[in-house]
C-alpha cells in the first residue's frame, strides 16, 4: 500500500517514515513539510493513504482533505492532531477523514490505524471524541480571546495597545486577567491551554 506522508515537524516526520517503511505491505511514496507541497505531492503520486498533520505552513491537514474530497480523488486520509479541538473534530467529520489520532498514541497504534482504514473502517481516538462532547466552556470573554489570539504573533504591549486603541496599562491588565483565569504564568502557556480547550 502506497502511503504519503505530511508532517512540518522535520524529526517526527523522519521517524514516521521510517517506521512506517518497516512494515512489508507498506510503502512510502513521498514526504513532505508544509500543505501546498503535500497536496501536490498527493496529487502526483495517487496514494491510497494520505497521512496528514492537522497544523501545517500554507495548507492544514484539513484543507487538504476539503482539497481532494473537492476533486473526488478516492484516497484514505488518516489526520494527526496534537490537540482536541472542538471545530477540529466537527472539520474532520464533515471532510469525511478515515481516521482521526493525536499525534502521542503508540506507534502500533498508528499502523493498526492504517490497516483499519485501509480494511473501510473509520478510526477516531476515543479521547478526541469525549473532549469533542465535553462542556468546556473558555472562561475568558470576547476582548480576552481576540487578545490572546493576536499574541499568536508575538507582539510587544505597546504593539497590542496600537491594534486594540488601548492603552498599554490596559493590554497588560487583560493579560493578567487572563493568566489568572486559566491559572497560568505566562502568555505562551496561556496560550496554549486555550488552543488544547479549544478556546481559539
Amino acid at each position: 500500500m502506497k502511503i504519503y506522508l505530511a508532517e512540518d515537524q522535520k524529526m517526527l516526520n523522519s521517524a514516521l517514515a521510517m517506521l512506517l517503511d518497516l512494515e512489508d505491505d507498506f510503502e512510502v511514496v513521498g514526504t513532505s513539510l508544509d500543505g501546498q507541497d503535500a497536496l501536490n505531492g498527493i496529487l502526483r503520486t495517487r496514494p491510497d493513504v494520505a497521512i496528514l498533520d492537522i497544523e501545517m505552513p500554507k495548507m492544514t491537514g484539513l484543507e487538504i482533505a476539503d482539497a481532494l474530497n473537492q476533486k473526488g480523488i478516492d484516497i484514505k486520509i488518516v489526520i494527526l492532531t496534537t490537540f482536541s479541538r472542538k471545530n477540529y473534530f466537527k472539520e474532520a467529520m464533515e471532510n469525511h477523514v478515515n481516521a482521526y489520532l493525536l499525534k502521542d498514541s503508540p506507534s502500533d497504534s498508528l499502523v493498526d490505524s492504517i490497516r483499519a482504514v485501509l480494511n473501510g473502517e473509520v478510526v477516531i481516538d476515543p479521547k478526541l471524541i469525549s473532549d469533542a462532547f465535553s462542556d468546556n466552556k473558555s472562561p475568558l470573554t470576547e476582548r480576552e480571546i481576540e487578545i490572546l489570539q493576536a499574541l499568536k504573533s508575538d507582539p510587544s504591549t505597546k504593539d497590542l495597545a496600537k491594534k486594540f486603541f488601548l492603552s498599554e496599562g490596559t493590554i497588560r491588565n487583560y493579560i493578567s486577567n487572563i493568566l489568572s483565569k486559566t491559572g497560568t504564568k505566562s502568555r505562551l502557556e496561556a496560550l496554549n491551554m486555550a488552543e488544547r480547550n479549544g478556546w481559539i
